[in-house]
Order: structure tokens, then C-alpha cells, then sequence
């Protein structure tokens, strides 16, 4: 039974991963099926996790990005947060990638930081394909819970059916933390948060110094009513339109112990 089982997970994540070509994409090489004697460099993080690995694996091979995950990235920036020119440019590429993907009929279900990928000049693309699938035309035939908490809609942790727009509330999430450097919901269990978001309407704060034009997405994006969401292609043209001209450090040089916009008590 196993056997079957990993082979239907790597060539679902192929099957329609193989299909996509696009800048803000990660792009498939290919699949190996029960390979033996892999050789994965070790570093001192990641050697016990490569001391487990079977002799004999299932392997999906995708284009490497030498900047690491877009959450390593926000993490390293906490303290002084990013400059708005970036914050917008990140965003973008994220949204972009994710319009491409709608437009092919295929729904991420997995939007989060950690599944963005970043290259040596900042650029964004998007990764794991693992529980991605062709939107279904008949939303009914869409349910369950996928996906992580924190970035979950509200209709998928409640177990109703979904569209491509759980992807677009996800975003929001994303956008979020791009702008802030934060985890959101750091200071909750998972528990506490699946129950807000569902019935309270939980999202995270927007700081006093968002500028409306971004805080507006966010809300636009995380609404809990899917059909009000903004698709992916209008929050596109609202980033494209934001001017960033003006930008400079989120945190002003005569506070760089914090701005007192962002709480200092959360975070990784």
C-alpha cells in the first residue's frame, strides 16, 4: 500500500506543477522515483534530518534559490523591517505568481512565507505544489481542511467548500507579514486561533503606520465572505499602482530599538 501511495503523491505534485512557466514560478526538473544512494550536502541544521532519510526515496527535483525561504528572510529583518520599496516589490511577486496560477486553474492551497522562495536578488517564486489542485468547477467537490494554521480561510477551517479564493485570503495573510516582519497570531495557540478566525473574525493588527493603500488589500484580501475578496489579478494592479517613490525604512533611524507602531513583544 505504501508504494502506491508515495508514487500518487509525487505525480500529483508533477502533474500539473510540470505545466507552469512563469518568473514568480519555482520550476519542476523532474521526478525520481525509489532512488537509492542519494548524496544531499549536510550542513550542521539540516544533518539529522538527512541521517533519516530512507536508502531508497521518492524524489521531486525543483530549481534551487540561493535566498532561502521568504520566512527566513522576514525573520532576519524583525527588528528594523524592510524599506516599503521592497515590502512592495516581494508583494508583488507573490501576487503575480499567484495570478498566474488562478489563471491556469490551479489553487495553491498552501500559501504561507515558508513556500516562497527567494532568489540572490530578492526575486520571489513559489514552491511546494504538494497539496495544490485544479480548482474544481463545482466548489462542493473542494472541502476539508489544507493548508496551515494562520494562513487558513475561514471557510476551509470550518470545513465548507472553497474556491481559489482561500488563496487570495492566504495572501493577505502573507502580505501582512511581508509588511510587518511579524508572525501572525505569534502570541496564540492554534486552537485559540482556528476558533477566532472562524467565529470571531479574528485577522491580524494592522500597525498605525500601514499606509492605507496596503492596509486596504489586506482587508480586502482576508474578508470572510470569499466572494468580497479581491482576485488575484486586481491586487496585482492595486500594488502596481501604490507609489513608492517616497519610501524609506519602515523604522525611522531615531528608533531603531522599534517602531512604536509594530509591538515589540511579538514575533520569532
Amino acid at each position: 500500500m505504501l508504494k502506491p501511495l508515495l508514487l500518487g503523491i509525487v505525480s500529483a505534485r508533477g502533474c500539473c506543477w510540470h505545466r507552469l512557466d512563469h518568473p514568480n514560478v519555482t520550476k519542476f526538473v523532474g521526478a525520481s522515483m525509489w532512488t537509492s544512494n542519494l548524496k544531499i550536502p549536510q550542513n550542521d541544521s539540516t544533518s539529522n534530518v538527512h541521517n533519516s532519510l530512507p536508502t531508497r526515496a521518492c524524489c521531486v527535483v525543483v530549481e534551487y534559490l540561493a535566498g532561502g525561504t521568504l520566512k527566513q528572510y522576514l525573520i532576519k529583518n524583525r527588528r528594523r523591517k524592510l524599506p516599503y520599496k521592497i515590502v512592495i516589490q516581494v508583494a508583488l511577486d507573490l501576487a503575480r505568481g499567484l495570478s498566474y496560477l488562478h489563471s491556469k486553474k490551479i489553487v495553491h492551497r498552501d500559501v504561507k512565507t515558508e513556500n516562497m522562495l527567494l532568489d540572490t536578488n530578492r526575486k520571489l517564486k513559489i514552491a511546494d505544489f504538494g497539496v495544490a489542485r485544479v480548482e474544481a468547477q463545482n466548489p462542493r467537490d473542494m472541502t476539508g481542511e489544507t493548508g496551515t494554521l494562520g494562513y487558513m480561510a475561514p471557510e476551509v477551517l470550518d470545513g465548507k467548500p472553497y474556491n481559489r479564493r482561500c488563496d487570495v485570503y492566504s495572501f493577505g495573510i502573507c502580505l501582512w507579514e511581508i509588511y510587518c516582519c511579524d508572525m501572525p497570531y505569534a502570541d496564540l495557540s492554534f486552537v485559540d486561533v482556528s476558533s477566532a478566525v472562524v467565529r470571531q473574525n479574528l485577522r491580524p493588527e494592522i500597525p498605525r503606520c500601514c499606509p492605507s493603500s496596503l492596509a486596504n488589500i489586506m482587508r480586502k484580501c482576508w474578508d470572510a465572505n470569499p466572494d468580497k475578496r479581491l482576485e488575484m489579478c486586481e491586487v496585482v494592479k492595486l500594488l502596481e499602482a501604490i507609489d513608492t517613490s517616497k519610501g524609506g525604512g519602515m523604522v525611522p533611524e531615531d528608533r531603531a530599538a522599534g517602531c512604536l507602531c509594530f509591538s515589540l513583544a511579538r514575533g520569532p
